[in-house]
Protein backbone atom coordinates (compact mmCIF):
# COMPACT_ATOMS: atom_id res chain seq x y z
CA UNK A 1 0.00 0.00 0.00
CA UNK A 2 1.10 3.78 -1.01
CA UNK A 3 -0.14 6.19 0.85
CA UNK A 4 2.15 8.63 0.19
CA UNK A 5 2.97 8.92 3.95
CA UNK A 6 6.37 6.97 4.84
CA UNK A 7 5.33 5.62 7.97
CA UNK A 8 2.21 5.02 7.60
CA UNK A 9 3.09 2.71 4.88
CA UNK A 10 5.10 1.17 7.31
CA UNK A 11 2.69 0.64 9.52
CA UNK A 12 0.35 -0.42 7.54
CA UNK A 13 2.51 -3.32 6.52
CA UNK A 14 2.46 -4.87 9.48
CA UNK A 15 -1.00 -5.80 9.09
CA UNK A 16 0.37 -8.40 6.84
CA UNK A 17 -2.09 -11.33 5.93
CA UNK A 18 -1.93 -14.89 8.89
CA UNK A 19 -2.25 -18.11 8.09
CA UNK A 20 -6.25 -19.23 8.92
CA UNK A 21 -5.56 -22.15 11.51
CA UNK A 22 -8.86 -23.45 13.07
CA UNK A 23 -7.62 -23.61 16.39
CA UNK A 24 -6.45 -19.43 16.31
CA UNK A 25 -9.69 -18.53 14.54
CA UNK A 26 -11.27 -19.88 17.79
CA UNK A 27 -9.00 -18.27 19.82
CA UNK A 28 -9.76 -14.71 18.59
CA UNK A 29 -13.49 -15.47 18.59
CA UNK A 30 -13.23 -16.83 22.47
CA UNK A 31 -13.58 -13.34 24.20
CA UNK A 32 -16.58 -12.78 22.63
CA UNK A 33 -18.05 -15.99 23.07
CA UNK A 34 -17.84 -15.83 27.06
CA UNK A 35 -14.18 -16.84 27.58
CA UNK A 36 -12.42 -14.15 29.93
CA UNK A 37 -9.25 -16.39 30.12
CA UNK A 38 -8.42 -17.97 27.11
CA UNK A 39 -5.15 -19.87 28.08
CA UNK A 40 -2.40 -20.19 25.59
CA UNK A 41 0.09 -22.82 25.88
CA UNK A 42 0.96 -23.19 22.14
CA UNK A 43 4.49 -24.27 19.99
CA UNK A 44 7.45 -21.77 19.88
CA UNK A 45 7.08 -18.63 17.40
CA UNK A 46 3.43 -20.18 16.20
CA UNK A 47 1.76 -17.29 15.78
CA UNK A 48 0.35 -16.75 18.97
CA UNK A 49 1.75 -13.38 20.23
CA UNK A 50 0.98 -12.05 16.67
CA UNK A 51 -2.72 -12.87 17.10
CA UNK A 52 -3.00 -11.15 20.65
CA UNK A 53 -1.13 -7.82 19.45
CA UNK A 54 -3.94 -7.35 16.71
CA UNK A 55 -6.30 -8.51 19.11
CA UNK A 56 -5.80 -6.05 21.61
CA UNK A 57 -5.70 -3.26 19.52
CA UNK A 58 -8.68 -4.14 17.48
CA UNK A 59 -10.48 -4.18 20.71
CA UNK A 60 -8.47 -1.19 21.97
CA UNK A 61 -10.52 0.86 18.68
CA UNK A 62 -13.87 -0.63 19.52
CA UNK A 63 -14.31 -0.56 23.04
CA UNK A 64 -12.43 2.06 24.65
CA UNK A 65 -10.63 1.74 27.66
CA UNK A 66 -7.48 0.63 29.22
CA UNK A 67 -5.71 -1.95 28.14
CA UNK A 68 -2.57 -3.71 28.71
CA UNK A 69 0.05 -6.10 27.43
CA UNK A 70 2.35 -7.64 29.88
CA UNK A 71 5.45 -9.86 30.28
CA UNK A 72 7.38 -11.46 32.90
CA UNK A 73 9.67 -8.22 33.08
CA UNK A 74 10.07 -5.23 32.21
CA UNK A 75 12.52 -5.40 29.14
CA UNK A 76 10.89 -8.63 28.14
CA UNK A 77 7.54 -6.41 27.90
CA UNK A 78 9.02 -4.05 25.96
CA UNK A 79 11.08 -6.36 24.01
CA UNK A 80 7.94 -8.31 22.95
CA UNK A 81 5.20 -5.76 22.60
CA UNK A 82 6.69 -2.14 22.24
CA UNK A 83 7.27 -1.66 18.60
CA UNK A 84 4.58 -4.06 17.18
CA UNK A 85 1.79 -2.75 19.14
CA UNK A 86 2.54 1.17 17.45
CA UNK A 87 2.69 -0.49 14.64
CA UNK A 88 -0.51 -2.04 14.82
CA UNK A 89 -2.05 0.90 16.13
CA UNK A 90 -0.79 3.40 13.47
CA UNK A 91 0.25 5.61 15.71
CA UNK A 92 1.59 7.93 13.21
CA UNK A 93 -1.63 8.90 13.28
CA UNK A 94 -2.96 9.30 16.25
CA UNK A 95 -3.37 13.49 17.94
CA UNK A 96 -1.56 11.79 21.32
CA UNK A 97 2.10 10.43 21.05
CA UNK A 98 2.80 7.69 22.56
CA UNK A 99 4.95 7.72 26.19
CA UNK A 100 8.07 6.25 25.24
CA UNK A 101 9.10 6.55 28.95
CA UNK A 102 5.88 4.79 30.47
CA UNK A 103 5.56 2.38 27.32
CA UNK A 104 1.60 3.85 26.46
CA UNK A 105 -0.02 4.18 23.44
CA UNK A 106 -3.13 6.97 23.28
CA UNK A 107 -5.41 5.95 21.02
CA UNK A 108 -8.16 9.22 19.77
CA UNK A 109 -11.04 7.12 20.76
CA UNK A 110 -9.96 7.52 24.62
CA UNK A 111 -8.24 3.73 24.87
CA UNK A 112 -4.47 3.37 26.20
CA UNK A 113 -2.39 0.40 25.43
CA UNK A 114 0.12 0.06 28.68
CA UNK A 115 2.64 -2.23 27.99
CA UNK A 116 3.92 -3.75 31.75
CA UNK A 117 6.29 -5.84 33.28
CA UNK A 118 5.64 -7.91 36.02
CA UNK A 119 8.52 -8.65 37.95
CA UNK A 120 6.50 -6.42 40.40
CA UNK A 121 3.03 -7.77 40.01
CA UNK A 122 1.46 -4.55 41.66
CA UNK A 123 2.08 -2.69 38.47
CA UNK A 124 -0.97 -4.28 37.29
CA UNK A 125 -3.02 -3.26 40.24
CA UNK A 126 -5.11 -0.03 40.35
CA UNK A 127 -6.45 0.90 37.06
CA UNK A 128 -10.19 -0.84 35.60
CA UNK A 129 -8.78 -2.78 32.86
CA UNK A 130 -10.94 -3.70 29.54
CA UNK A 131 -8.64 -6.48 28.79
CA UNK A 132 -5.08 -7.39 27.75
CA UNK A 133 -2.63 -10.58 27.79
CA UNK A 134 0.64 -11.87 29.83
CA UNK A 135 2.94 -13.55 27.22
CA UNK A 136 5.52 -15.91 28.68
CA UNK A 137 2.96 -16.48 31.70
CA UNK A 138 4.92 -19.63 33.07
CA UNK A 139 7.81 -17.24 33.92
CA UNK A 140 5.92 -15.22 35.86
CA UNK A 141 5.62 -15.42 40.10
CA UNK A 142 3.28 -18.47 40.68
CA UNK A 143 1.30 -15.99 43.31
CA UNK A 144 0.89 -13.38 40.99
CA UNK A 145 -2.48 -14.60 39.70
CA UNK A 146 -4.32 -14.99 42.53
CA UNK A 147 -2.72 -11.90 43.97
CA UNK A 148 -2.29 -9.05 42.16
CA UNK A 149 -3.53 -10.09 38.52
CA UNK A 150 -7.21 -11.65 38.90
CA UNK A 151 -8.04 -8.85 41.80
CA UNK A 152 -7.09 -6.12 39.25
CA UNK A 153 -9.19 -8.18 36.18
CA UNK A 154 -12.31 -8.01 38.80
CA UNK A 155 -12.24 -4.33 39.71
CA UNK A 156 -15.93 -2.74 38.61
CA UNK A 157 -15.45 0.07 36.51
CA UNK A 158 -18.92 2.01 38.70
CA UNK A 159 -19.87 3.63 34.98
CA UNK A 160 -19.91 0.11 33.42
CA UNK A 161 -20.42 -2.29 36.16
CA UNK A 162 -21.78 -5.32 33.96
CA UNK A 163 -18.53 -5.42 31.97
CA UNK A 164 -16.33 -8.14 32.80
CA UNK A 165 -12.16 -7.48 32.23
CA UNK A 166 -10.66 -10.21 29.99
CA UNK A 167 -7.14 -11.35 29.99
CA UNK A 168 -5.11 -14.08 27.25
CA UNK A 169 -2.34 -16.10 29.01
CA UNK A 170 0.30 -16.68 26.15
CA UNK A 171 3.36 -19.13 26.42
CA UNK A 172 5.30 -22.04 26.39
CA UNK A 173 4.94 -25.07 29.24
CA UNK A 174 7.94 -24.92 32.00
CA UNK A 175 7.51 -27.92 33.90
CA UNK A 176 4.69 -28.39 35.35
CA UNK A 177 4.17 -25.21 37.59
CA UNK A 178 1.04 -22.65 38.15
CA UNK A 179 0.34 -22.65 34.36
CA UNK A 180 0.08 -26.19 33.76
CA UNK A 181 -2.03 -26.33 37.01
CA UNK A 182 -4.52 -23.65 35.46
CA UNK A 183 -4.62 -25.51 32.03
CA UNK A 184 -5.11 -28.81 33.86
CA UNK A 185 -8.29 -26.71 35.77
CA UNK A 186 -9.52 -25.77 32.45
CA UNK A 187 -9.61 -28.84 30.92
CA UNK A 188 -12.56 -30.15 33.24
CA UNK A 189 -14.72 -27.46 32.41
CA UNK A 190 -15.16 -26.12 35.99
CA UNK A 191 -14.57 -22.85 35.44
CA UNK A 192 -16.36 -22.31 32.42
CA UNK A 193 -14.27 -18.18 32.16
CA UNK A 194 -11.45 -20.52 31.24
CA UNK A 195 -10.39 -22.45 28.24
CA UNK A 196 -7.04 -23.81 27.00
CA UNK A 197 -6.14 -22.94 22.83
CA UNK A 198 -3.48 -24.88 21.90
CA UNK A 199 -1.79 -26.33 18.62
CA UNK A 200 2.36 -26.66 17.70
CA UNK A 201 4.60 -24.68 15.78
CA UNK A 202 4.85 -27.80 13.17
CA UNK A 203 1.08 -26.47 12.19
CA UNK A 204 2.33 -23.61 11.55
CA UNK A 205 6.08 -23.28 10.68
CA UNK A 206 7.77 -24.51 7.32
CA UNK A 207 9.17 -28.68 7.91
CA UNK A 208 13.24 -27.19 7.17
CA UNK A 209 12.38 -24.93 10.51
CA UNK A 210 11.09 -28.14 12.36
CA UNK A 211 13.94 -30.20 10.88
CA UNK A 212 16.79 -28.07 12.35
CA UNK A 213 15.22 -27.50 15.44
CA UNK A 214 14.98 -31.30 15.84
CA UNK A 215 18.58 -31.43 14.49
CA UNK A 216 19.39 -29.11 17.48
CA UNK A 217 17.51 -29.73 20.36
CA UNK A 218 16.70 -32.42 22.72
CA UNK A 219 13.79 -34.05 22.58
CA UNK A 220 12.15 -32.64 25.80
CA UNK A 221 13.39 -29.35 24.91
CA UNK A 222 11.73 -29.49 21.73
CA UNK A 223 8.52 -31.09 22.76
CA UNK A 224 8.50 -28.16 25.84
CA UNK A 225 9.23 -25.54 22.92
CA UNK A 226 7.88 -26.41 19.81
CA UNK A 227 4.87 -28.87 21.25
CA UNK A 228 4.00 -27.00 24.03
CA UNK A 229 3.97 -29.70 26.09
CA UNK A 230 3.79 -29.80 29.54
CA UNK A 231 7.00 -31.97 30.42
CA UNK A 232 7.02 -33.43 34.00
CA UNK A 233 9.42 -31.49 36.01
CA UNK A 234 10.37 -34.52 38.48
CA UNK A 235 13.16 -37.04 37.93
CA UNK A 236 16.47 -37.03 36.30
CA UNK A 237 17.74 -33.59 34.31
CA UNK A 238 19.41 -35.84 31.86
CA UNK A 239 17.04 -38.28 31.05
CA UNK A 240 17.83 -39.34 27.56
CA UNK A 241 21.33 -40.73 28.88
CA UNK A 242 22.17 -44.11 28.61
CA UNK A 243 24.03 -47.03 27.32
CA UNK A 244 23.47 -45.31 24.05
CA UNK A 245 26.11 -42.54 24.95
CA UNK A 246 28.87 -44.74 26.14
CA UNK A 247 32.14 -45.64 24.72
CA UNK A 248 35.38 -47.72 25.30
CA UNK A 249 37.25 -44.98 23.43
CA UNK A 250 40.81 -43.85 25.23
CA UNK A 251 42.41 -40.37 25.06
CA UNK A 252 44.84 -40.71 22.29
CA UNK A 253 48.55 -38.82 22.93
CA UNK A 254 48.06 -36.21 20.01
CA UNK A 255 44.76 -35.10 21.26
CA UNK A 256 43.93 -31.60 22.76
CA UNK A 257 42.61 -32.03 26.40
CA UNK A 258 39.88 -30.07 27.42
CA UNK A 259 39.37 -30.06 30.67
CA UNK A 260 36.01 -28.73 32.64
CA UNK A 261 35.43 -27.46 36.13
CA UNK A 262 33.22 -26.50 38.85
CA UNK A 263 34.98 -25.06 41.43
CA UNK A 264 33.27 -26.34 44.64
CA UNK A 265 35.44 -27.43 47.60
CA UNK A 266 34.32 -31.26 48.14
CA UNK A 267 34.13 -32.54 45.80
CA UNK A 268 36.35 -30.73 43.41
CA UNK A 269 34.95 -32.36 40.30
CA UNK A 270 36.55 -31.92 36.67
CA UNK A 271 36.20 -33.63 33.96
CA UNK A 272 38.42 -34.39 31.03
CA UNK A 273 37.07 -34.73 27.31
CA UNK A 274 38.55 -34.28 23.57
CA UNK A 275 36.90 -33.57 20.34
CA UNK A 276 36.80 -35.63 17.53
CA UNK A 277 35.13 -35.10 14.18
CA UNK A 278 33.35 -37.76 12.25
CA UNK A 279 34.10 -38.94 9.27
CA UNK A 280 32.60 -37.41 6.14
CA UNK A 281 31.23 -38.90 3.00
CA UNK A 282 32.68 -37.35 -0.24
CA UNK A 283 29.49 -36.17 -0.87
CA UNK A 284 29.73 -34.00 2.21
CA UNK A 285 33.18 -33.22 1.55
CA UNK A 286 32.35 -31.69 -2.06
CA UNK A 287 29.38 -30.25 -0.56
CA UNK A 288 31.62 -28.13 1.98
CA UNK A 289 30.05 -29.37 4.75
CA UNK A 290 31.28 -28.35 8.57
CA UNK A 291 32.00 -32.08 9.79
CA UNK A 292 30.12 -32.80 12.41
CA UNK A 293 32.16 -32.64 15.87
CA UNK A 294 31.49 -35.05 19.21
CA UNK A 295 32.55 -34.17 22.47
CA UNK A 296 34.02 -37.64 24.15
CA UNK A 297 34.27 -37.58 28.16
CA UNK A 298 37.27 -39.98 28.99
CA UNK A 299 39.04 -39.33 31.68
CA UNK A 300 38.32 -36.83 35.25
CA UNK A 301 40.05 -35.34 38.13
CA UNK A 302 37.81 -35.71 41.45
CA UNK A 303 39.11 -34.85 44.69
CA UNK A 304 37.83 -34.58 48.21
CA UNK A 305 38.41 -31.12 50.29
CA UNK A 306 40.88 -30.05 47.74
CA UNK A 307 41.06 -26.62 46.03
CA UNK A 308 42.23 -25.86 42.38
CA UNK A 309 45.90 -26.14 42.58
CA UNK A 310 46.26 -29.54 44.23
CA UNK A 311 43.63 -30.48 40.63
CA UNK A 312 46.21 -28.81 38.76
CA UNK A 313 49.32 -31.04 40.46
CA UNK A 314 47.17 -34.46 39.66
CA UNK A 315 46.51 -33.10 35.94
CA UNK A 316 50.06 -32.22 35.34
CA UNK A 317 51.19 -35.58 36.80
CA UNK A 318 48.50 -37.97 34.84
CA UNK A 319 49.19 -36.14 31.11
CA UNK A 320 53.28 -35.73 32.06
CA UNK A 321 54.01 -37.86 28.75
CA UNK A 322 50.77 -36.60 27.08
CA UNK A 323 52.33 -35.40 23.28
CA UNK A 324 49.96 -32.39 23.26
CA UNK A 325 50.70 -30.09 25.73
CA UNK A 326 47.93 -27.05 25.03
CA UNK A 327 44.90 -27.60 26.85
CA UNK A 328 41.56 -26.03 26.94
CA UNK A 329 40.23 -24.88 30.22
CA UNK A 330 36.17 -24.82 30.80
CA UNK A 331 34.30 -23.63 33.96
CA UNK A 332 32.58 -21.94 37.10
CA UNK A 333 32.82 -18.14 35.97
CA UNK A 334 33.43 -17.45 39.75
CA UNK A 335 36.61 -19.18 39.37
CA UNK A 336 37.70 -15.91 38.09
CA UNK A 337 36.71 -13.72 41.01
CA UNK A 338 39.75 -11.42 42.82
CA UNK A 339 41.89 -10.78 39.05
CA UNK A 340 40.26 -7.49 38.62
CA UNK A 341 41.89 -6.43 41.70
CA UNK A 342 45.36 -8.80 40.92
CA UNK A 343 44.09 -11.39 43.22
CA UNK A 344 45.12 -14.97 42.01
CA UNK A 345 41.98 -16.78 41.49
CA UNK A 346 41.59 -21.04 41.13
CA UNK A 347 42.09 -20.34 37.34
CA UNK A 348 45.33 -18.20 38.06
CA UNK A 349 46.64 -21.27 40.17
CA UNK A 350 45.68 -23.51 38.05
CA UNK A 351 47.47 -22.20 34.84
CA UNK A 352 50.54 -21.11 37.62
CA UNK A 353 51.34 -25.12 37.58
CA UNK A 354 50.22 -25.80 33.98
CA UNK A 355 53.14 -23.23 32.53
CA UNK A 356 55.32 -24.46 35.24
CA UNK A 357 55.04 -27.53 34.15
CA UNK A 358 55.14 -27.08 30.34
CA UNK A 359 51.92 -26.77 29.60
CA UNK A 360 49.94 -23.60 27.06
CA UNK A 361 46.97 -23.42 27.79
CA UNK A 362 43.65 -21.10 26.70
CA UNK A 363 41.02 -20.53 29.01
CA UNK A 364 37.63 -20.02 27.47
CA UNK A 365 35.43 -19.16 30.92
CA UNK A 366 32.62 -17.23 30.16
CA UNK A 367 32.31 -13.04 32.29
CA UNK A 368 29.04 -14.41 33.71
CA UNK A 369 27.06 -18.00 34.56
CA UNK A 370 24.88 -19.00 31.83
CA UNK A 371 21.65 -19.56 32.60
CA UNK A 372 21.22 -22.88 34.18
CA UNK A 373 18.59 -24.03 31.34
CA UNK A 374 20.14 -22.99 28.78
CA UNK A 375 23.11 -25.08 30.19
CA UNK A 376 21.40 -28.26 30.82
CA UNK A 377 19.49 -28.04 27.40
CA UNK A 378 23.24 -27.79 25.61
CA UNK A 379 24.14 -30.94 27.27
CA UNK A 380 20.74 -32.54 26.73
CA UNK A 381 21.09 -31.28 23.15
CA UNK A 382 24.52 -33.33 23.33
CA UNK A 383 23.40 -36.60 24.89
CA UNK A 384 20.43 -36.81 21.82
CA UNK A 385 18.17 -34.29 20.15
CA UNK A 386 15.10 -34.64 19.31
CA UNK A 387 15.97 -36.38 16.01
CA UNK A 388 18.09 -39.24 17.86
CA UNK A 389 21.36 -38.05 17.32
CA UNK A 390 23.75 -38.01 19.50
CA UNK A 391 26.87 -36.36 20.38
CA UNK A 392 28.11 -36.82 23.62
CA UNK A 393 29.88 -39.94 24.57
CA UNK A 394 31.61 -40.81 28.14
CA UNK A 395 33.70 -43.88 28.73
CA UNK A 396 32.11 -45.12 32.11
CA UNK A 397 35.06 -46.86 33.23
CA UNK A 398 37.76 -44.15 32.79
CA UNK A 399 35.15 -41.04 33.70
CA UNK A 400 32.74 -43.07 36.31
CA UNK A 401 31.82 -39.75 37.82
CA UNK A 402 30.72 -38.09 34.62
CA UNK A 403 29.00 -41.13 33.73
CA UNK A 404 26.84 -41.77 37.67
CA UNK A 405 26.06 -37.60 37.20
CA UNK A 406 24.92 -37.90 34.01
CA UNK A 407 22.49 -41.05 34.86
CA UNK A 408 21.42 -39.71 37.99
CA UNK A 409 21.11 -35.87 39.15
CA UNK A 410 17.86 -34.92 39.38
CA UNK A 411 16.05 -31.78 40.06
CA UNK A 412 14.84 -30.10 43.11
CA UNK A 413 11.88 -31.15 44.62
CA UNK A 414 9.40 -28.48 43.48
CA UNK A 415 11.63 -26.52 41.03
CA UNK A 416 11.76 -26.80 36.73
CA UNK A 417 15.45 -26.04 36.27
CA UNK A 418 17.41 -26.43 39.82
CA UNK A 419 19.71 -29.12 40.71
CA UNK A 420 19.50 -31.36 43.65
CA UNK A 421 22.52 -30.11 45.62
CA UNK A 422 22.49 -33.52 47.74
CA UNK A 423 23.57 -35.32 44.91
CA UNK A 424 27.77 -35.11 45.12
CA UNK A 425 27.88 -36.04 41.32
CA UNK A 426 26.11 -32.53 40.37
CA UNK A 427 29.22 -30.93 40.48
CA UNK A 428 31.03 -32.50 37.32
CA UNK A 429 27.70 -32.35 35.97
CA UNK A 430 27.87 -29.03 36.26
CA UNK A 431 31.50 -28.82 34.85
CA UNK A 432 30.57 -30.79 31.74
CA UNK A 433 27.91 -28.03 30.97
CA UNK A 434 30.08 -25.13 31.36
CA UNK A 435 32.07 -26.56 28.37
CA UNK A 436 29.14 -27.43 26.55
CA UNK A 437 27.54 -23.90 26.60
CA UNK A 438 31.02 -22.42 25.37
CA UNK A 439 31.37 -24.37 22.43
CA UNK A 440 28.18 -25.95 21.64
CA UNK A 441 25.40 -23.31 23.14
CA UNK A 442 22.11 -24.12 23.59
CA UNK A 443 19.36 -22.97 20.67
CA UNK A 444 17.66 -20.18 21.65
CA UNK A 445 14.19 -19.44 21.39
CA UNK A 446 13.90 -18.21 17.76
CA UNK A 447 12.75 -14.83 17.66
CA UNK A 448 13.61 -14.04 13.65
CA UNK A 449 10.48 -16.30 12.33
CA UNK A 450 7.52 -14.29 11.66
CA UNK A 451 4.42 -16.43 11.43
CA UNK A 452 4.03 -17.31 7.83
CA UNK A 453 1.60 -15.22 5.36
CA UNK A 454 -0.81 -16.18 3.45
Amino acid sequence: MNTGNLMLDRQLARWYPLIDHPVQLELVAAVGNGIRFPLIPAGRRSGKTERFKRFVVKQANAVPGPYFAAAPTHAQAKKIFWDDLKAFALCCMHSRRPSESDLIIYLDNGSEIHVIGLDKPQRIEGVPWKGGGIDEFADIKSTAWEANILPALNTVHPLDPDYRAWCWLLGVPDGLNHYYDMCSKADTGEDQNFKVYHWKSAEILPPDVISDMKQAMSSKQFRQEFEASFETATGRIYEDYSKANHTAARIEPHEQLMWMHDQNFTPLSSAIGVRRERPQTPDEKRAGKTPIADLFLLDEIVLTSAVSKQSALEFVEKYKDHKNKHVLIYGDPAGQAGEKHAHASDYTDIEGVLKAHGWRYTRKVKPAHPAIKDRQNAVRARICTADGNRSLFVNPVTAKWCDKGLATVQLQQGSTFQEDQKNQYQHITTAIGYCIDVEWPAVKRIASIEPLRM
